[in-house]
């Protein structure tokens, strides 16, 4: 069973708890002791079941289990002891009885209430505070139990109950009890909620360093990330490629035929296509025409000086409306890339501020080859393929297709029709690559995979999401060779590129890491931007409030991303490739797997890691761009790297912030 099924197993077990006690509760306020006694039993064996569940979860790592270790079942199982020692006898001499009872039992009915806000209260708290908790919230949590508790027995010794088992003499008495009651339990939310608040300022107050237990930072003189830019020359026999992009608001129409108010590179969607030979030197020009919020360009997955990288706030400012701006690098990377602005991305990538890059070696001498790069974009819901949907390739050409996922979601492909190899994986090539067929391959959001094979005699497609888009390659125009029909490919496996192709040595999986961190992504209360707000959180904060993760260049740096939520993370560090070590746990079997985006499933615990060897201040954020917009980002910074246009964190030098040990 996977840790995602577990989580939701667990989710299940805890909400039917939660109705289990309300149900028992609520049966013995109505004073049928019969069906309350049956329904305390199923709510005891419930929560017998949530123990088992969470102590199987628990072998799935803590990060998964640590609010209901620490908090939600001990708070459950003292309530349910305490409901079955006050109210299961009571309820036992009842459903012995021949007559239904004439009274409310007050102490019973509210400790199974009370069982039923523990059970409610560690469900909510699992959703809406995640990981990791926080002492403010445990004490709030607390009160807020004991608060329904004293609620629940104040209203049923109201006047207007049918009857109160209590003589009116002990009234008096009871209320002072219930007052200071009241007032424990307004003191313990009091103090929760300053804890939480003070938490909040001092995180809001200072930048926080992650230092992810390497050694402190040596004094340096500070570098500005304006001074980390790109040459101004080319490689040796490498050429100048010269391009101007205009940002400009056009209707256009699409691969699906419709059309489309976009957001545009040059009035067309995708962009024009950024092409070199490997050593030159790629000179972009961009101009803003009419983009109101502003656009940046990012080369994703190209490791690029960091003045180049386009991350608005952190490498340069958003070119505004009648503004330009030039990026400058030398095609050092031989691969599939794409580029788009890195501005209120999730808005301006959805609506086509995107492109193609593409790096072809020098020594590439292949005159019988086809060679198609293929982007995957969603407009107005409908999933399209641009770059033709029917080509033509005689029998015996060498056919390389450039896959390119530019959505915020996964898409599946199926090449059907002829066996292939998946040459390169995000731009890099994969070692020892198999042949294989009949194999669905899922592409996360932003990845890139090239296949290569020999154009048989008969037609080949590739589909996407099964049936969704179709690109036909045909041995020759006009040719009927029966595959007219678009084939079933719902029922292929699914390639695992971590077992895929042939292993070879990698000096990074046995280096010391110099520095680990770990990122938790989930779901809960966070500030992002200032706000309080249901955010996509690392480590339980949302933008700007993640700590910089701190590197020193030559470090070898492990992360740990693991998904406690229910959703898909498609995590991207700019500026560097990270080698894939494991997922969950099970060391990768494969061809070296090298990538810039890595998807992580909900309950997957990836291991990757990469050595520090281009300065700057990096952003490393989910590529679900509207998990970004909602707080899901945050900086890997170099030791004495500082940035004038603010960096999430602002433009002090690392070694006088407050540091946290990772």
């Amino acid at each position: 069973m996977t840790t995602a099924t577990l989580i939701i197993l667990d989710h299940s077990i805890a909400l039917s708890s939660v109705v289990a006690w309300f149900a028992a509760g609520v049966t013995m306020s109505l004073r049928r002791a019969r069906a309350a006694l049956t329904l305390l039993a199923v709510a005891l064996l419930v929560t017998l079941t949530r123990v088992a569940s969470v102590a199987v979860l628990a072998g799935r790592g803590w990060w998964f289990v640590q609010e209901k270790v620490l908090l939600g079942l001990p708070m459950l199982v003292l309530a349910a002891l305490a409901a079955t020692v006050i109210a299961g006898p009571r309820l036992r001499g009842r459903a012995q009885g021949v007559r239904r009872a004439e009274s409310i039992d007050t102490a019973a009915v509210v400790a199974l209430f009370t069982a039923g806000y523990a059970a409610l209260a560690g469900f909510v708290v699992t959703f809406l505070v995640g990981y990791p908790l926080a002492l403010g919230t445990a004490l709030i949590t607390i009160a807020l139990v004991l608060a329904g508790a004293l609620l629940t027995a104040r209203v049923l010794a109201a006047p207007s109950a049918t009857t109160v088992e209590e003589p009116a003499t002990d009234q008096g008495r009871s209320e002072v009890p219930r007052r200071r009651f009241l007032g424990v339990a307004g003191g313990v939310i009091m103090v929760g909620t300053a804890g939480t608040g003070a938490s909040l300022s001092v995180g809001s107050a200072m930048t926080m360093i992650d230092d992810g237990g390497g050694p402190d930072p040596a004094p340096r003189a500070p570098v500005s990330v304006t001074d980390l830019r790109g040459p101004d020359t080319p490689g040796p026999g490498g050429s100048r490629r010269e391009h101007v992009l205009v940002a400009r608001k056009a209707t256009v129409r699409v691969e699906s035929g419709r059309d489309f108010d976009a957001w545009t590179y040059n009035g067309t969607v995708p962009g024009p296509a950024i092409t070199a030979t490997e050593g030159d030197l790629i000179e972009v020009k961009l101009i803003n025409h009419d983009i109101d919020d502003g656009v940046t360009l990012h080369w994703h997955g190209y490791d690029v000086p960091c003045g180049e990288d386009g991350a608005e706030g952190v490498t340069q400012e958003a070119v505004a409306p009648g503004g330009e701006f030039v990026y400058r690098f030398r095609a050092e990377q031989v691969g599939t890339y794409w580029y788009h602005t890195h501005h209120a991305s999730y808005v301006g990538v959805a609506r086509g501020l995107y492109g193609v890059l593409v790096v072809k070696p020098r020594d590439e001498h292949d005159s019988r080859q086809l060679d198609l790069t293929l982007a995957v974009h969603t407009f107005d819901g409908t999933a399209t393929i641009a770059g033709g949907a029917e080509h033509i390739a005689p029998a015996g050409t060498t056919v390389r297709l450039r896959l390119v996922n530019t959505d915020s979601s996964p898409h599946r492909f199926a090449l059907a029709g002829a066996s292939f190899r998946v040459v390169a994986v995000d731009g890099r090539d994969l070692h020892g690559p198999g042949e294989i067929s009949r194999t669905r391959l899922r592409l996360p959001a932003s990845g890139r995979h090239d296949l290569a094979f020999v154009m048989p005699s008969t037609s080949v497609a590739l589909l996407l999401d099964d049936q969704a888009a179709t690109v036909w390659l045909r041995p020759q125009a006009g040719a009927s060779d029966g595959a007219a029909a678009t084939p079933d490919t719902t029922g292929w496996p699914e390639l695992d590129l971590l077992t895929y192709g042939t292993r070879a040595s990698v000096a990074l999986r046995a280096d010391t890491a110099d520095r680990r961190f770990t990122l938790v992504l989930d779901r809960g209360l966070a500030m992002v931007d200032g706000s309080p707000t249901y955010a996509q959180t690392v480590n339980g904060s949302g933008h700007p409030s993640i700590p910089d993760q701190l590197v020193t260049e030559g470090d070898v740096v492990r992360f740990s991303v693991v998904n406690r939520s229910l959703e898909t993370h498609p995590w991207h560090l700019h500026g560097h490739p990270v080698l894939i070590l494991s997922r969950n746990g099970k060391p990768s079997s494969g061809s070296p797997l090298w990538v810039d985006t890595f998807e992580v499933r909900p309950g997957e615990v990836w291991e990757v890691a990469f050595r520090a060897s281009n300065p700057g201040i990096w952003m490393n954020h989910c590529h679900n761009l509207p998990h970004v917009d909602q707080g899901m980002m945050l900086c890997l910074r170099y030791d004495g790297v500082t940035t004038p246009f603010g960096g999430m964190h602002g433009t002090h030098a690392v070694g006088s912030s407050h540091r946290m040990g990772g």
